[in-house]
Parts: C-alpha cells; structure tokens; sequence
C-alpha cells in the first residue's frame, strides 16, 4: 500500500476539495475563459497555482489570466515581479491595473467594502478587456462561511458568498472554485510552497468584524467539530415551515 508523508496527503486534500467544489457547483463550462483575482495573498497565490494546474491536465477545457489590482490610496506594496514569476511558473498570463477609491464619498458604507467593490468594478472592466467569462476569487469555505455569521449578525439576513454567482449587470459570472477547501490547509500549503508575503499597512484593516468572526467560528468548532460542515449544510437545508411566517 502506498504511504503518503503529511505535506502529501494535505496536498491531495486540497486538490480534492477543490476539484469537489469545482464539479459540485459547475464552476469551470467547456470554453471559459477566467480572470483570477490576484490580491497576492496565500488564498490567491493558491488559486493561480490550482487553476493553472487544473487547466492543463482536465477537461473541460479553459484557460485563465490572473489580474493584480493596485489601490494607490492603501499603504500596501505588492511584489509584483514576484507575482507575475509565481503566475509564470503555472502558465498562467499576468496583468496589473491601478485604482483609487474615497472612503468619504459613501459614509454609510465600510472603508473595507467599498475599497473590496472599487477593486471588484476593476476586474470587471479588466475581464472584458481580456475576452473573459468568468472571474475566480480566492475564498475559501471558512471565508464564506464567516461571511454567513456576519450577515446573520449584523445585516439580519440568512446569505453569504455564494460559490457561483451570475452578475447580469455586468454580464459576468463570479466564481470561488476554493469553496470548499479550509484555511487551515492553505496555510500549510502556503509554507510549504514558500509564498511570499506582501508587505501591508491597510488603515482600515483593525475595523473588520472578520477576524471576531474567525474566533467564532473557532469557538463553534471547539464546541463541536463538524461545526463548519452543519453550518454549510444549513444553507441548502432550510425548514421554512419551522421558521417565522410573516402575515401581511
């Protein structure tokens, strides 16, 4: 029987999760062509080397291009030689746009969520430049699953990331083909391969409510360790009949 060391077996896992979510959720049609956001974090360093393997070896057929988004008002320097060499080795082409955005043109807004959306506009103006169909974002399941307390706790709505999402307005389809591969394996992965860190000085960093929902989200998995995997299944297993029924 073949033994398999440790960093194996975490790469294989990783691979199945992903190539799960991929088929799972139909991310990846015969044809596609995907712009891959690349922040230059582990989540997005990781998906240009699985959709660059991916596009390779299985069928259906796609290719990818990988944009790097620069927001000239954070304080976040990005090593973009050592992005595009990273983007090389996977055979995968490398773009870099620049962009701004005024925190006080939209008070009610987060700084956090409208420096995310100017960068998401961008790649959707990038996407159709490069002839694409599709762009691929590097959330992982314990993003999208955090992303679901939040909305649950601040928002007073059952939703989250979803892992395919048709934009009509834009005429583009997001998709997170890492939906439901954990965080705790992409760090290791992240070692392992020896990512490189980018420098980042985000002002707005400390006023997130994610890194409060990371420790929940641990907190639940200490209470119960299938936590995730009932909170993912809540989402496609919702008793209506068992919930409040407004009367107009």
């Amino acid at each position: 029987m073949t033994q398999f060391t440790e960093e194996e077996k975490m790469i294989r896992r990783i691979e199945r999760r992903f190539n799960k979510g991929v088929v799972q959720y139909g991310l990846i049609e015969e044809g596609d062509k995907i712009l891959i956001g690349l922040s230059g974090g582990k989540d997005s360093l990781a998906l240009v080397e699985l959709l660059g393997k991916r596009a390779r070896i299985y069928k259906p057929h796609f290719s990818v291009v990988a944009a790097h988004v620069v927001m000239t008002n954070i304080p976040y320097q990005s090593d973009t030689e050592y992005l595009k060499a990273h983007c090389e080795i996977f055979g995968v082409p490398f773009v870099q746009y620049e962009t701004s955005f005024d925190p006080a043109t939209d008070t009610r807004k987060s700084p956090c969520f409208l420096c995310s959306w100017n960068r998401r506009k961008v790649l959707f103006t990038i996407a159709k430049e490069q002839g694409c169909n599709k762009i691929a974002l590097g959330h992982h399941m314990d993003d999208i699953l955090e992303t679901l307390l939040m909305n649950i706790t601040y928002q007073g709505a059952f939703s989250t990331m979803p892992p395919r999402l048709e934009m009509k307005k834009f005429d583009m389809t997001i998709i997170r083909p890492m939906c439901l591969v954990h965080e705790s394996d992409l760090i290791e992965l992240a070692v392992l391969h020896d990512y490189r860190k980018q420098v980042k000085h985000c002002p707005y960093e400390s006023k997130s409510s994610r890194n409060d929902m990371k420790e929940i989200l641990r907190q639940l998995e200490k209470m119960n360790p299938e936590a995730r995997f009932s909170l993912w299944g809540s989402m496609t297993n919702v008793q209506e009949e068992l919930l409040p029924d407004k009367i107009d």
